[in-house]
């Protein structure tokens, strides 16, 4: 894959593709120097009555400070026929030689191409910002075979291999961790500067930092479909977004041009007629009009600012697949959140132990993980890892095992009977005679029962639940602080859902809710709310995100999900969500304040040249000025 992103500027001041961007503004700079040195030199003459002497270096002046502006806008009209603002600057800068102002015409030709090199400087700031990406993924990886190490380029990893990561190395690959325990820092997925611990079993991710210890993974992923790679493609896809409001800009344009072009014309004939002013004097208020009048400003209010918003987001693990979605977020008013893998981690733990009287703890919890440890079922595997975390570190032998589809393990431990597994395994009579004010309410929680039984009756009851984030409940409350209207949807039943509806502070749910009937709520939420978005992280979430106006990915969800998606949170933060329409919030507010400033400036100058308090040096220093401002004013979004 390219490692340039061929993010083109939109401004004013067109840029080409970042591969050239350095070499391009280092050039435009060259010339805007050496025609400076020769407008100097040129104004020297003329102050010496070397007029003869004086013009020739004048034109050399036009020349090279022009060309680039020349070329650009000669290009822009054959390819597009479309007139654009190079053309006007370069025709008022003409025309202003032709009734002998050298001075004021090189002048508008050196300060209108030194703007251009640095516009395109700071706009390629936030190219540079997101194109940094790039250059964190490692071109190479050392995996071991047979124990012996060997270095080969990441895109021949595959899936499997064992690859040896040093302290101080970026990870290649998305992997398991097998051997080794360290502090990841994974700040280019998240934004988060704290590194996180990690040790056998956890999942590292590519281009993340190893930052202390030795570490052995299992390739999971190969190169192309790491979670990294799924960042650079969704990042690659910024260039040929673009707001409405830069497609309405961008329409305006050519259309604009013309206008200015037109009152021009307008300008070079009835002042000299209505108010008596000479031709010289007209021609000339006819070359401010046509240099004040361009709307360079008015076009680089939008592309520069979305840019940075959008690199701003990658480096906090926001994820924007272009500007559209960037704007519209700042409109939402309600948002439906899936809850299994959304706002659950979507994995069952352990929440709460009730042990018959007399029953030893330890013993319980070494039996019971002995048995489970022998399944694949999810509960299972979270009843070990409870086994453990409680401090089993041995288990006992077992015999005699059956697993009953549906109901749950008969074991023999010992010469002593036992049984794991659901209500009906235990025996309803058992299960009645166990049953108190305590079990009850773990119902009432949504809480799944697993009896365990053994020559006695009950021993006790495991109680487990796919345990809420610990940054639902934040995410949730900041929804509810701007306005936003919250929904569950969930496939689970309705104790569940009422259950996670308690704890969070929702204003809505929907149980038992299938596909089918997401999409159906997503569209009762677009119709009631014009503005909904959507967040999943399951294939079974596709079809909602894809309804919804605005759609929203967890970074550990399904590819079809992420594929969908307008908002990807790498890293399955939903705090992250608030501070994206923040964002989105600041990135409107710099554009209309942009746009604002250019109108202002615009008419201001308009009016002064009209009213002669304005020459053609000060309406090139007010028009290049205030498209470098809007331009810095949206570089702000890279920060905070």
């Amino acid at each position: 894959m390219s490692r340039e992103l061929q993010l083109q500027s939109n401004s004013c001041h067109r840029t080409p593709i970042e591969t050239e961007d350095r070499s391009k503004v280092t050039l435009e700079f060259i010339f805007s120097l050496i025609s400076g040195a020769f407008i100097l030199t040129a104004w020297m003459l003329q102050q010496l009555d070397h007029i003869w002497l004086s013009v020739p270096l004048f034109l050399v002046a036009y020349v090279i400070g022009g060309y680039h502006k020349a070329k650009e806008g000669i290009q822009d009209l054959i390819h597009n026929r479309t007139l654009n603002v190079e053309l006007l600057m370069i025709l008022a800068a003409v025309g202003s030689a032709i009734i002998g102002y050298w001075i004021e015409g090189a002048i508008l030709i050196f300060i209108f191409s030194l703007s251009g090199a640095l516009e395109t400087y700071t706009v390629n700031k936030s190219h540079r910002e997101i194109s940094a990406l790039m250059n964190l993924q490692p071109e190479t990886a050392t995996i071991l075979v047979n124990e012996q190490e060997r270095v080969i380029p990441v895109s021949e990893l595959a899936i499997g291999d064992h690859v040896l990561i040093k302290p101080g190395e970026r990870i290649p690959a998305d992997g398991q961790i097998i051997r080794g325990h360290t502090l990841i820092d994974e700040a280019t997925l998240s934004g988060e500067p704290i590194p996180v611990e990690k040790k056998i079993n956890d999942v590292v991710f590519a281009g993340t930092v190893n930052k202390n210890g030795l570490l052995i993974i299992s390739v999971l992923k190969k190169s192309d479909q790491s979670l990294f790679q799924k960042i650079i493609n969704l990042v690659q896809t910024v260039k040929d977004e673009k707001t409405p409001s830069q497609q309405f800009i961008e329409k305006f344009e050519g259309t604009y041009v013309k206008i200015v072009l037109v009152l021009v014309a307008i300008m070079m004939v009835l002042p000299y007629y209505l108010l008596g002013w000479s031709w010289t004097e007209t021609f000339y208020r006819a070359m401010v009009l046509l240099v004040v009048a361009s709307p360079c400003a008015l076009i680089a209010s939008i592309m520069p600012a979305t840019l940075s918003a959008i690199s701003n987001g990658a480096r906090q693990g926001i994820l924007f697949k272009g500007g559209t979605h960037l704007e519209k977020l700042a409109s939402l008013k309600a948002i439906a959140l899936d809850k299994t893998g959304t706002l659950t981690k979507g994995k069952p733990e352990v929440t709460d132990l009730i042990l018959r009287a007399g029953m030893d703890r330890d013993y319980f919890l070494q039996v019971t993980s002995s048995i489970e440890k022998l399944s694949n079922h999810p509960l299972a595997e979270a009843i070990v890892n409870y086994g453990k975390q409680q401090g089993v570190t041995s288990f006992v032998e077992v015999e005699d095992l059956r697993d009953i589809i549906g109901f749950g393990l008969e074991a023999a431990i010992d010469g002593v009977n036992w049984k794991v597994g659901n209500r009906r395994f235990a025996g309803e009579e058992r299960a009645v005679q166990f049953t108190t004010e305590q079990t009850r309410q773990l119902l009432k929680e949504g809480k799944t029962l697993v009896y365990v039984t053994d020559a006695e009756g009950i021993a006790g009851v495991l109680a487990l639940q796919d345990t809420i984030r610990k940054e639902t409940i934040d995410a949730i409350q900041s929804f509810k602080n701007q306005g936003i209207y919250t929904v569950m949807l969930t496939g689970d039943h309705e104790e569940t859902a009422k259950a996670i509806q308690a704890m969070t502070d929702l204003d809505e749910y929907v149980a038992n809710c299938l596909p089918e009937q997401k999409v159906n709520e997503i569209k009762r939420l677009n119709k009631r709310y014009q503005m909904s978005a959507m967040v999943g992280d399951g294939i079974n979430d596709a079809p909602a995100l894809a309804t919804a106006n605005i759609g929203i990915a967890m970074g550990g969800g399904t590819d079809a999900v992420i594929e969908t998606s307008d908002v990807v949170l790498m890293k399955n933060d939903l705090t992250k969500i608030a501070k994206a329409i923040e964002l989105s919030k600041r990135t409107n507010r710099i554009v209309k304040q942009n746009i604002a400033f250019s109108l202002f400036v615009i008419i201001s100058l308009i009016i002064s040249n009209f009213f002669g308090h304005i020459s053609l040096p000060l309406g090139v220093i007010g028009h290049e000025g205030s498209t470098i401002l809007v331009i810095l004013n949206g570089l702000r979004l890279l920060r905070g």
